[in-house]
């Protein structure tokens, strides 16, 4: 049985970003006001250790939230190294950072390596050239491409993290950008829909009415499709829609507390209805993890399937993976 990651999570807001993309707004995103100090390192791992269930071979420190590697250099050492204490004494297994293509090339691996680093996110969203100039991402799909074969060539474990419903994208252009995604072959990927959040040029499109949000449903199909698509792939979806936003900051998009969990009740749905050819009563059996992905919200996949004709119990059975189903009539 495989030990559950978990990260200790260190905020680095928006600095060292060369572009403000037209979606990003990182204070609303994250809640931090502030860029973090190595005290704020030490606090956040002291925390972290005392909880129940800290385990060091499964933690990592991760700084998220803004272009790590192109913050100043002199204070992004400071953080690393603060960091790297804990991974030479154990404390957590290594350090993972997220940041942009264009922001990295052979010397900042080297770096990043002797600090202790072991996992690299880069912040792709497309691999549409026309939509990553839209939403002024100020990089190519070529440098998403170059910057993925770099990491994997020095060792590093691999992030892809992309957007659907950009400005200017389109759920064929984010299937590309999945397929793409596919061939460059990441250890994982972290999937958010587009939210307009306040004081960003997307709130301005759509102020303009220049710009139109996808809807929940549009976005939940499309995010189980690509779902589906990196499962079949053997790809890691570690993320799918953001962790919170800040109450005030919505504006509209497929916001949902629940999102991921619609996308999965979507495929395990799907599922059920290729598996069910006759109309009648049917026991489906499920891993436990998975009894409300199929049951849906609200019962949404059980009244649907009463609908079509098949009146359906959900039941567990240990025995199964993540996304099987057993049927059995009734």
């Amino acid at each position: 049985m495989s030990i559950a990651h978990s990260n200790i999570s260190i905020f680095v807001p928006h600095i060292g970003c060369p572009n403000m993309c037209s979606f990003c707004n990182q204070r609303y995103i994250t809640g931090v006001h502030k860029a973090p100090t190595t005290n704020d390192v030490v606090d956040a791992v002291n925390i972290a250790v005392k909880s129940k269930n800290y385990k060091p071979a499964s933690t990592e420190i991760a700084f998220f939230g803004g272009s790590f590697t192109a913050i100043n250099r002199n204070y992004m050492l400071e953080l690393l190294k603060t960091a790297y204490e804990f991974v030479k004494n154990g404390v957590v297994s290594g350090i993972r950072i997220s940041t942009r293509p264009d922001a990295i090339d052979d010397e900042i691996l080297i770096l990043l390596k002797q600090y202790g680093v072991t996992a690299i996110e880069l912040g792709a969203q497309s691999l549409n050239d026309k939509v990553l100039q839209s939403n002024n991402r100020g990089h190519t799909a070529q440098d998403v491409i170059n910057a993925s074969k770099l990491i994997k060539q020095y060792g590093f474990s691999l992030g892809l993290q992309m957007m659907t419903g950009l400005y200017n994208d389109s759920d064929e252009f984010a299937i590309y950008t999945a397929k793409k995604i596919i061939e460059l072959n990441p250890d994982t990927v972290r999937i958010y829909p587009t939210i307009v959040l306040k004081n960003t040029d997307l709130a301005a499109l759509y102020s303009d009415n220049k710009y139109k949000p996808q809807t929940l449903e549009e976005s939940a199909d499309l995010c189980s499709e690509l779902l589906s698509m990196f499962g079949k792939a053997n790809i890691k979806v570690i993320r799918l829609g953001l962790h919170s936003i800040e109450e005030d900051s919505y504006i509209a998009g497929p916001w949902h507390p629940a999102f991921s969990e619609i996308c999965y009740s979507k495929i395990f749905l799907k599922n059920a209805e290729n598996l069910i050819t006759e109309k009648g009563s049917y026991t489906l059996y499920v891993n436990p993890s998975s009894v409300s992905k199929m049951i849906g919200q609200r019962k949404e996949n059980i009244n649907t399937l009463k609908n079509l004709g098949f009146d359906c119990v959900v039941k567990s059975d240990v025995s199964l993976g993540d996304y099987d189903i057993r049927v059995e009539r009734r």
